[in-house]
């Protein structure tokens, strides 16, 4: 028995001759972490050389960063953790086609990036967002604003028995480019009131590291991956030890292991629909 490739997983996964638990080990090992990270890279730069071939013929102009096929493997990498604990395939939602949308409370309902389920429980949900280059202001703001609105809205649609099963457990995976832009300090506007003094000299990594660490003081995320890459580059840099992939992948196998305590996976407790 061999361990099943990233790849093999990443397109394999919703087919009926998907091997069962009996014919795959899925250890999820750090150079697959930085395989996902990769390909995450050529997946991003294929839709951009797509993107540009559509503009020239008039088909649109979608970003590279809309389609979601880049983040594809990252998503397959996480899902590993959970079909070598039991969970079958169809536990394990990846693609819209699946239905990613989860209850809300301040909205009838928002789609995740990965979401596993079993019977009542959510099992887990995951955010996966990235930041480029060059005007990294652009999206600042709005990748801030989607972190906190996506968890506040099931934190407290939780409290309002969406979910009925134990409590959700929410993810943040975020890549931001490593770029000169990126590692620069940006300046704060002057305003009618003093920003808090730990912003004053940052760059956008830095601001993003201090964002990513309050999201988890806070417990609006039970865990936070943070890194920076570039296509140039592919490997992670991890900036904060407690944001690492060590410590994230540690906190999805506690989630695991927390319900396998409980009885969960198991055998099938019937869905709940949404």
């Amino acid at each position: 028995m061999c361990r099943l490739p990233l790849k093999q997983l990443c397109v394999s996964m919703d087919s009926p001759n998907y091997p069962t638990r009996k014919e795959r080990i899925l250890t999820v090992t750090r150079q697959d972490f930085e395989d996902a990270i990769a390909a995450y890279w050529d997946a991003k730069n294929t839709q951009r050389e797509l993107s540009i071939i559509k503009d020239a013929v008039g088909a649109g102009t979608a970003g590279s960063v809309r389609g979601g096929k880049h983040f594809d493997h990252i998503a397959a990498l996480l899902a590993k953790f959970f079909l070598d604990a039991g969970y079958a395939p169809e536990d394990i939602r990846v693609n819209k086609q699946q239905g990613l949308e989860l209850p809300g409370y301040y909205r009838p309902q928002k789609q995740w990036d990965l979401v596993v389920t079993r019977g009542n429980t959510l099992v887990a949900a995951f955010e996966l967002k990235a930041l480029g280059g060059p005007s990294f202001g652009n999206n600042y703001n709005n990748r801030v604003e989607e972190a906190l609105g996506s968890a506040m809205d099931l934190r407290r649609a939780a409290l309002a028995d969406a979910f009925p099963g134990e409590k959700p457990w929410l993810g943040y995976f975020f890549i931001m480019e490593d770029h000169p832009k990126s590692r620069s300090p940006v300046s704060v506007r002057k305003g009618p009131f003093p920003v808090e003094r730990i912003w004053l000299g940052k760059s956008y990594q830095d601001r993003f590291a201090i964002f990513c660490e309050r999201l988890m003081d806070e417990g609006l995320y039970d865990s936070v991956c943070y890194i920076t890459s570039s296509k140039e580059d592919t490997k992670p840099i991890e900036l904060v030890t407690s944001l690492d992939w060590r410590h994230f992948s540690a906190a999805i196998n506690a989630r695991i292991k927390y319900l396998e305590g409980l009885g969960l996976p198991g055998p099938d407790q019937g869905t709940l629909p949404l």
